[in-house]
């Protein structure tokens, strides 16, 4: 049995979506960040820090999505969506994995700043503005990397495009991409991947975000 402990629209997803690209049976174990569930015993005994994604598999159980992404591509390296060493795109599968978690931080900070604290504890602006910044930059540098490549690797779509692609999908309540337009058409590239619909389909309901967009809030 391979077990996803897993929270809708949250970096689990990543997970989520390559065991649903490699046709893979799993079931679903799914938490709110809302209701203290994530830091029950139980939980913690998978989890130590009380984070998601969790994933029983092979008699043990893997924290931390760009470590299991990397484990379930070399377990599957049947499917192509690694590359493994002495391929001559490793390290830039190995960079786009990292890079992923980059921006991931800085989207979890700026939830945190926008959503999980609340009055009378209100965000600093200066501290969401420096976040934000950080965000698009590493937004503007990624579609750099792009270029006019459809993916992350020029041989095609891989697991890295999943790493990045749930970053991809929540930073636009953060940052607006009417110039990036670069990111726009890959995000598109990506909802059209076979394994996106069904892998969302099953991703559940995310109870966090309650507007479209979340701007930098006025000083004062």
């Amino acid at each position: 049995m391979i077990r996803l402990h897993h929270v809708p629209f949250s970096r689990s997803f990543r997970v989520l979506w390559l065991l649903e690209a490699l046709g893979l049976d799993f079931e679903i174990v799914e938490y709110s960040i809302r209701d203290g569930s994530l830091r029950a015993p139980g939980y913690l005994s998978h989890s130590p820090a009380g984070r998601v994604p969790a994933l029983e598999i092979d008699g043990m159980v893997l924290n931390e999505s760009g470590a299991i992404v990397q484990y379930l591509c070399e377990r599957h390296p049947e499917s192509g969506f690694g590359r493994p060493a002495g391929h001559p795109e490793r390290a830039r599968f190995l960079e786009a994995i990292h890079f992923s978690e980059t921006m991931g931080t800085l989207l979890e900070q700026l939830n945190l700043n926008h959503i999980f604290l609340r009055p009378p504890a209100k965000p600093s602006p200066a501290v969401v503005k420096l976040n934000t910044r950080r965000l698009e930059q590493t937004l503007r540098a990624f579609q750099t990397m792009l270029g006019d490549q459809d993916f992350i690797l020029p041989s095609g779509f891989s697991a890295a495009d999943m790493m990045m692609g749930f970053n991809i999908f929540e930073a636009p309540y953060y940052v607006r991409f009417d110039d990036l337009p670069g990111l726009v058409a890959y995000r598109a590239r990506l909802e059209a991947q076979p394994s996106y619909a069904p892998a969302r389909a099953r991703d559940g309901q995310q109870d966090f975000f309650t507007q479209d967009f979340y701007p930098i809030p006025e000083e004062g």
